[in-house]
């Protein structure tokens, strides 16, 4: 993969703040030496690393982005007070389960974004992604992939896994345009 010109020096401008921004942190300081070595990582570190990288789609819809961010915190908060009650009543009630959400999703960072979503939910845990997308032969067809998920709590599996689409799946197809 080669860099264009107006990229080769910062070919990842956001990485490198943050990686800047880091370094400064870590180190708890705003000397000149922590600030030119900071600049030097931050340049180089992304220069030296682009080539590992696999390209993946940009956020085309940040507003609808920052709305779900939103929503999945607020999911955060209520299923942090479903599990709660859970927890606290009688545990014969629970009805812990895997199950498979099939998604439609085909790149690595929404899939990732998907998973991170319904991990970070509490009484639900992400445990895989299958098939995985290097076990296919070249030229093969992708067959259906799932997201397999552990439920602390299970009522209705077929409500679940149309809430994950709706509520998680949907907005990122639609973020990422893919």
């Amino acid at each position: 993969m080669r860099l264009q010109a107006r990229f080769r020096w910062l070919p990842t401008p956001f990485r490198s703040l943050f990686l800047f921004m880091v370094w400064l942190l870590l180190n708890n300081s705003v000397s000149v030496g922590h600030l030119v070595l900071a600049t030097i990582f931050a340049i180089l570190i992304p220069i030296l690393s682009f080539s590992l990288r696999e390209p993946q789609p940009l956020i085309l819809k940040p507003g609808l982005a920052l709305k779900q961010l939103l929503i999945v915190l607020y999911d955060i908060v209520v299923a942090n007070l479903q599990v709660a009650l859970l927890i606290l009543g009688p545990s014969k009630n629970l009805r812990p389960a895997f199950i498979k959400v099939p998604i439609d999703l085909t790149h690595d960072m929404p899939i990732t974004i998907l998973a991170s979503c319904v991990s970070l939910t509490p009484g639900t845990v992400s445990a895989e992604v299958y098939p995985i997308a290097e076990s296919l032969f070249e030229g093969e067809e992708p067959t259906q992939r799932y997201l397999l998920i552990h439920v602390l709590d299970l009522k209705d599996e077929q409500a679940l896994i149309k809430q994950i689409k709706q509520r998680y799946e949907a907005p990122l197809k639609e973020i990422f345009q893919c």
